[in-house]
């Protein structure tokens, strides 16, 4: 093995940095993590309708009849129809019970490692935990509350010993009626984006690298909202599939809009102004594909292709996605084989069953990065009390921030959180706050938490009291 540089357009990616070779495929298993999810016989027919445009009497005989493709829809929609309505699409873990009697049973070893990856290492999967909160309509039944979500699953993966998981961020905006099962893509109308990640630091001391947007759905203010604070974004589902334009909810870019996107399985920064096209951006963006999904699915040429590519030595994130509220071991079995037939067909090649921040960073810094060498980041802050105000002054003690700021959370004793942002020092990796009239009173001041990410994936909080 030698070192190539890694390149992108012809130029380095990482000025001054080589990777080894590297034939492997980093095989990224992303959950869209939401929790129970139910649906009525009445809200499928809704979807029907939201998806493509067809009103039927919501009869348990109708929606057989459609499973059987037994009822004319006219633009061939009969068998995509069926599909979307299969068994295992329409069948939800819609309580906490099933949603853990799945993990019990996904989770254990015996299941892991039905088929090992190259290393002899057993299933991963990556949680991208959301918060659904403010909501006033939630016919579907979803846990409501800040970290209720988050805080099940890493219970459950404490306890049964699940510490190859990672545990990462999923955003839903906030719907214009704030209905809970209702896609939206603003950021800038969603006050809760900022106070979920306020809550994250101060709360959990936590704060994310890897990220995956709702609905695979990115817009401009998500994009360069992202820009500022984390660094890995798997949400790219730039597919092949023809029948995306068929089905309302993601034709003509409704939802999750990566037409122009790569589809080759790079991983790659975005532009400034479409983050689609590749740029100088700070972030980098993986693909991500859906297992058993009627949108941008996983299938065997797909998969071949991530094996194709790492075969002419290029290292290849190959991501698959799903939801918790479906039977996950049904899909994992289903990969699976995929693997195993790509592998028959690419035997020079591996693959590794990869926690995200790890796969990111071996596709970017080579195989042979090793993250103690890189240095953690490390923040360290200071409180200084004047007359009338307080000064926080926040210095990256070691590493380097991902973005021009870290991440300022507030908790006021009215148990309000608030973000702000912060005041730059003339020299880099410095910054300051000053708590006053002007911005927020100490007195108001319960905690205080920074919170950051560094390029390689490493993540700092401090979290104070005045």
């Amino acid at each position: 093995m030698h070192k190539v540089p890694v390149m992108r357009n012809g130029e380095p990616l990482v000025t001054g940095e080589s990777v080894v070779e590297d034939r492997t495929v980093y095989v990224v298993h992303c959950i869209d993590t939401e929790g129970p999810l139910y649906e009525s016989l009445e809200a499928k027919f809704e979807r029907l309708i939201d998806i493509f445009g067809i009103d039927l009497e919501p009869t348990k005989a109708n929606f057989e009849k459609l499973k059987r493709k037994e009822i004319a829809l006219g633009n061939g929609l009969e068998d995509l129809v069926a599909k979307t309505f299969s068994g295992h699409l329409a069948n939800f873990n819609d309580t906490w019970t099933k949603v853990d009697d799945m993990l019990d049973r996904i989770l254990s070893e015996s299941f892991r490692s039905r088929l090992p990856d190259s290393n002899g290492g057993s299933w991963v999967y990556n949680w991208f935990c959301v918060d659904h909160v403010n909501y006033v309509n939630n016919p579907r039944r979803r846990t409501l509350g800040y970290h209720h979500i988050f805080d099940h699953y890493r219970q459950v993966l404490a306890d049964s010993g699940s510490d190859m998981d990672g545990i990462h961020w999923h955003f839903h905006p906030m719907s214009t009626y704030r209905d809970a099962h209702r896609c939206a893509t603003s950021y800038v109308n969603s006050p809760h984006l900022y106070e979920t990640l306020c809550r994250r630091i101060i709360d959990r001391e936590w704060f994310p690298s890897v990220f995956r947007a709702g609905f695979q759905a990115e817009r401009p203010d998500s994009h360069l909202f992202l820009e500022q604070w984390v660094p890995f974004d798997i949400t790219n589902m730039a597919s092949k599939d023809p029948t995306i334009q068929s089905q309302q909810d993601f034709a003509n870019g409704r939802s999750g809009d990566w037409r122009l996107a790569p589809d080759d399985w790079s991983v790659y920064r975005p532009s400034h102004d479409n983050y689609q096209l590749r740029g100088d951006c700070r972030r980098y963006i993986a693909r991500a594909l859906n297992i058993l999904n009627r949108i941008a699915p996983l299938t065997q040429e797909e998969v071949d292709s991530a094996f194709s590519r790492a075969d002419a030595g290029r290292p290849t994130l190959m991501g698959v996605a799903c939801h918790d509220y479906r039977d996950i071991g049904v899909e994992v079995d289903e990969i699976r084989k995929m693997l195993e037939g790509a592998s028959k067909r690419f035997p020079g090649v591996r693959f590794v069953y990869s926690e995200a921040k790890s796969a990111f960073q071996k596709v970017i810094y080579g195989s042979d990065f090793d993250e103690a060498s890189a240095g953690k980041l490390e923040l360290d802050c200071q409180i200084h009390h004047n007359s009338k105000s307080v000064l926080l002054k926040v210095n990256a003690a070691a590493g380097e921030v991902f973005g021009p700021q870290p991440f300022l959370a507030v908790r006021l004793k009215s148990r309000r959180y608030m973000h702000d942002n912060l005041d730059f020092d003339t020299s880099s990796g410095r910054w300051f706050y000053t708590f006053d009239a002007e911005s927020i009173l100490p007195s108001d001041v319960d905690t205080i938490g920074v919170g950051g990410a560094d390029r390689f994936g490493n993540t700092s909080v401090v979290r104070m009291t005045l």
